[in-house]
C-alpha cells in the first residue's frame, strides 16, 4: 500500500511557490503493479497540471514508451515478472528511448539499492513514503535539466549550421574575388613596367602601394579559401608518416629558411592516423609562423618533437619568438584575431584558426603555451595509427 505524507501547510506553500517560480509541465508514465499507488501519484500529478499514462507491468510500460515517448517516467522497483531495474536496463539499452529520465520510486531504502538504481540509468530516487512537495519537486528538476538539454541540442544544431554557412561563404567570396583582384595587381605591373622610369616618384609610389595591398589581399584570400575548404571536405584518414609530411614543409618553406637562417631540429617523428595534405598544412602553418614572428636581427630556432601518450601522440613545436601575452592565449585560435604585436608582421589571422580546424578534425585538441620575448610552443594531439587500426574515413562534408 503506499503511503503519502500530506501536510496543508506544503500544500499552500508549494501552490505560493508555483505562482513565482516557472513550472515544466509535462507527460509523465506511472509504473507500479498497485492500482492503489497509481490513482494516488495520477491524482496529485493531474491537479499539478501534468498529463499521466499509467502501466501496471514492465511490459506495457515499455509498449507505452515505444509508442509515445513520456517526458518523464516514475518507476516502482517491486514488481511481478519484470521488476524496475530491468524495466530500466531496456529503456536504456534502446536508442529511441534511452533519453527519457526515470526516477525510481520504491520502498527499498537501502544505500546498495539506490546505488542500483543509479547504476542501470535511473536520474534520481524517491524513497516510499514519500512527500508530495518532495516528489514534485524532484520531477520539476528533471524537467527542467531536459528542456535545458534540448535547447543546448538545439543551440548546437544552430551553430553547427552557421559555421557550414559561413565556410561557404567565404570560400565563395573568396573564389570570386580572385579574378578581379588579379586583373587589379595585373594592370598594375603592366603600367609599372611601362613607366618605371618615369620621373614622378608619386605615382610609382602608388604603383608600389596598390601592388603591396593586392598582394596581402591575394594571401588572405587564399587562406580564407585553405580555411573553407579544412571545414568542407570529406576526409580520408590513413596511416600517415609524420617524418614525411615534416619533409615536405621544410622543401615547401625552404626560400623562408634560407631567408632567415632559421635552424630547425626536429627527432623521429611517428605514424598517425589523419589526413596526410591536412596534416601538412597543420605543420606548414605552425612552423611558418616560428620562423615569422621573431624579433629583428634574431635567427629562429624552432624544434619539432613528439611523445606518446596513451593512445595519442602529444607533438611539440617551439620556438624562441616575439612570444604571446596570457590574455592573447585563447583568441588567436579565433579566425581574423591577431595579436597587438603580431600586426607589425605580414598575415592575415587565419592560419592559426586553420590549425584548430584541422586538429579537432583529427580529434585531437590544440593549445599553448608562452613567454613574451622569450618564445611560444603550440601542443596538438593526434591518435596513434597503431591505436585506430580499421578506422579509415571521417566525414566532414557540408
Amino acid at each position: 500500500m503506499l503511503s503519502v505524507d500530506y501536510n496543508p501547510r506544503e500544500k499552500q506553500s508549494m501552490t505560493q511557490r508555483r505562482t513565482n517560480v516557472f513550472v515544466s509541465q509535462g507527460d509523465i508514465l506511472l509504473v507500479d503493479d498497485t492500482p492503489d499507488n497509481l490513482r494516488v501519484l495520477s491524482a496529485m500529478l493531474t491537479n499539478q497540471g501534468f498529463e499521466v499514462r499509467k502501466a501496471l507491468n514492465g511490459e506495457r510500460a515499455i509498449a507505452s514508451v515505444k509508442t509515445a515517448s513520456p517526458d518523464l517516467i516514475l518507476l516502482d522497483i517491486k514488481m511481478p515478472e519484470m521488476d524496475g531495474y530491468t524495466v530500466c536496463q531496456r529503456l536504456k539499452a534502446d536508442p529511441e528511448t534511452r533519453e527519457v529520465p526515470i526516477i525510481f520510486i520504491s520502498a527499498l531504502d537501502d544505500a546498495l539499492d539506490k546505488v542500483k538504481a543509479f547504476s542501470v540509468g535511473g536520474v534520481d530516487y524517491v524513497t516510499k513514503p514519500f512527500q508530495e512537495i518532495e516528489v514534485l519537486a524532484r520531477i520539476e528538476h528533471q524537467l527542467r535539466i531536459q528542456k535545458l538539454q534540448r535547447q543546448l541540442v538545439e543551440q548546437n544544431q544552430e551553430l553547427v549550421r552557421s559555421n557550414r554557412e559561413l565556410e561557404r561563404f567565404a570560400h565563395v567570396v573568396s573564389h570570386d574575388l580572385q579574378q578581379p583582384l588579379q586583373s587589379i595587381t595585373g594592370f598594375a605591373q603592366l603600367i609599372q613596367l611601362k613607366y618605371q622610369d618615369y620621373p614622378d616618384e608619386t605615382i610609382l609610389n602608388y604603383l608600389d602601394r596598390i601592388l603591396d595591398s593586392g598582394s596581402r589581399m591575394q594571401r588572405l584570400i587564399q587562406d580564407l579559401l585553405i580555411y573553407s575548404r579544412v571545414g568542407g571536405e570529406a576526409l580520408e584518414f590513413q596511416e600517415v608518416d609524420c617524418n614525411q609530411v615534416l619533409h615536405q614543409v621544410i622543401n615547401d618553406l625552404q626560400a623562408a629558411i634560407i631567408e632567415k637562417q632559421a635552424i630547425l631540429t626536429y627527432e623521429h617523428l611517428p605514424c598517425v592516423l589523419g589526413n596526410e595534405t591536412q596534416l601538412l598544412q597543420l605543420l606548414q602553418n605552425l612552423i611558418a609562423n616560428a620562423i615569422k614572428f621573431v624579433a629583428p636581427n634574431t635567427t629562429p630556432q624552432i624544434k619539432i618533437a613528439a611523445t606518446k601518450q596513451a593512445e595519442y601522440w602529444l607533438f611539440e613545436v617551439q620556438d624562441n619568438g616575439i612570444g604571446i601575452e596570457a590574455h592573447n592565449l585563447e583568441q588567436i585560435f579565433e579566425i581574423f584575431q591577431r595579436t597587438k604585436a603580431a600586426k607589425d608582421y605580414p598575415g592575415s589571422g587565419v592560419g592559426l584558426a586553420t590549425c584548430r580546424k584541422i586538429v579537432e578534425n583529427h580529434g585531437g585538441k590544440i593549445w599553448v603555451d608562452s613567454q613574451p620575448g622569450i618564445g611560444t610552443t603550440f601542443y596538438f594531439t593526434i591518435k596513434d595509427a597503431s591505436a585506430s587500426f580499421g578506422q579509415t574515413t571521417r566525414s566532414f562534408s557540408v
